[in-house]
C-alpha cells in the first residue's frame, strides 16, 4: 500500500470518479436541454436555455480540468460555485412543503455542499500526481 505507484493510481482513480459526475452531468444539460430548461424554469430562473447551456459547458470544463489535472484552480471553483448556487437556488428545501419533496431536496442539497467542499479541497491542494498541470 505505500508504494507510490499504487498512490498514484488511487488518486487517478479518485479523480475519475469525482469528475464523471460532473461530465455526465453537463452532457445531460446539453442533451436533454428542453427537460432540464423545464426544471429550471420552475425555479424562476431567468433565460433558463441559456442557463443550462452555460451551466453545463461550464460542469463539463470542470469535470475535464481535474479529470486531466489541467486548468484545476478554475474548473474546481467552477464546480464550487455552480454547486453552492444550485444548492441554494434550485433544491431549497426549506421552502417545501411536502415531506417527500422536502425530503428529496434537502438531500439534494447536502450531496451539492459536500461535493462543493470537495471542489474546494481540490482547489486548495490540486490533483496530484499523474496531472498534465503539474
Amino acid at each position: 500500500m505505500n508504494n507510490p505507484i499504487n498512490v498514484e493510481i488511487y488518486i487517478l482513480i479518485a479523480r475519475l470518479f469525482f469528475s464523471l459526475l460532473f461530465i455526465i452531468s453537463g452532457l445531460n444539460h446539453l442533451l436533454n436541454l428542453e427537460r432540464m430548461a423545464g426544471f429550471v424554469r420552475q425555479k424562476n430562473v431567468p433565460a433558463p436555455k441559456l442557463v443550462v447551456i452555460l451551466t453545463g459547458a461550464a460542469i463539463i470544463f470542470g469535470g475535464i480540468s481535474i479529470l486531466l489535472g489541467l486548468w484545476v484552480k478554475a474548473g474546481a471553483m467552477i464546480l464550487t460555485i455552480f454547486l453552492v448556487v444550485t444548492a441554494f437556488f434550485l433544491h431549497n428545501f426549506w421552502e417545501k412543503e411536502d415531506p417527500l419533496e422536502k425530503a428529496n431536496d434537502m438531500n439534494h442539497f447536502l450531496k451539492d455542499i459536500a461535493l462543493a467542499g470537495a471542489s474546494l479541497l481540490i482547489w486548495y491542494f490540486g490533483t496530484g500526481p499523474l496531472s498534465l498541470g503539474n
